[in-house]
């Protein structure tokens, strides 16, 4: 597939997921709340995780921004259902290794529609709308 195909292909996989987002909602029951903000364009996001033994068994998020920023946290709360914690964080710090534009092994995390965002990494001013819902999701593991 040549570059611009792939390019094309990886902002429809974005805009489906801002005008789709996956898992957009409230937690019913117990669950941890983590508001953040991005004072530099105004993301915000309010993401809540249910945690049992060490296992992200639910994750919603609310939350208003660009594109990027929204569908980035549709796509974090898809690939954490259901993981350990400890794997949750690994792939949230190679997410931000990504975004950083380096090289992340693909062989340790799924990252499907993830891999879509890897062009935020050219446009240093996005790269806080992508990781926002990241930055939510590793404070609120620290606080459960």
């Amino acid at each position: 597939m040549s570059l611009n195909n792939l390019d094309t292909l990886y902002r429809q996989v974005i805009m489906d997921h801002y005008k789709n987002p996956r898992n957009r909602g409230n937690i019913d029951g117990d669950s941890v709340t983590i508001d953040m903000n991005n004072p530099t364009c105004g993301d915000r996001i309010q993401l809540q995780m249910q945690v049992e033994n060490g296992i992200v068994k639910d994750a919603k998020f609310e939350g208003e921004g660009c594109s990027i920023s929204m569908s980035s946290a549709s796509m974090m709360t898809q690939a954490i259902k259901g993981k350990k914690v400890e794997d949750a964080e690994k792939m949230s710090r190679a997410f931000s290794e990504m975004m950083l534009g380096n090289e992340i092994d693909t062989e340790e995390f799924d990252l499907e529609d993830i891999e879509a965002l890897q062009g935020v990494s050219k446009f240093p001013a996005r790269i806080k709308c992508a990781t926002l819902a990241w930055k939510a999701m590793e404070k609120g593991v620290r606080e459960e």
